[in-house]
């Protein structure tokens, strides 16, 4: 029996929903990786895009364990010398919360052109509404 590899044409993708209201972070992000990949497939293919949609709510409800909220740091960098900015998570969840759990699951991800048109499937919200009412998501818990 061959080993079966899944063609472009022939994946089925559909839409995911993940409510992150208290939920650890990196669990979260680790199962969003995964249906962004398409690895809890069984047609994963490594070099084909077989994963779902994924839309994540209540993303500033996500909680980090520990002393993350004080300790953990977030750096932006311009490019410019002196151009280094160090935020902590407690002052990026005030800012834009939606960024915690894309940066936790862009750490997941490949870095090459599969793994960014992959991460481009992955539409982060802050509170509970979200515009992909159409696509008939289905709810996964974590």
């Amino acid at each position: 029996m061959k080993t079966y590899l899944a063609k472009k044409g022939e994946v089925e993708q559909d839409y995911v929903l993940f409510d992150a209201s208290e939920a650890p972070v990196g669990r979260l992000a680790v199962r969003i990786a995964n249906a962004l990949r398409g690895k809890d497939k069984p047609t994963y293919t490594p070099h084909v895009d077989t994963g779902n949609y994924v839309i994540v709510i209540n993303a500033e409800q996500a909680v980090l364990t520990g002393n993350k909220e004080e300790n953990k740091k977030y750096v932006d960098f311009s490019g410019y010398r002196g151009g280094r900015k160090e935020y902590t998570a407690a002052q990026i969840r005030a800012k834009n919360p939606e960024r915690i759990i894309k940066d936790a699951v862009w750490g997941m991800m490949p870095h090459g052109r599969l793994g960014r048109a992959q991460f481009r499937k992955l539409k982060v919200y802050a509170g509970s509404e979200h515009p992909h009412e159409a696509q008939k998501p289905i709810k996964i818990s974590v």
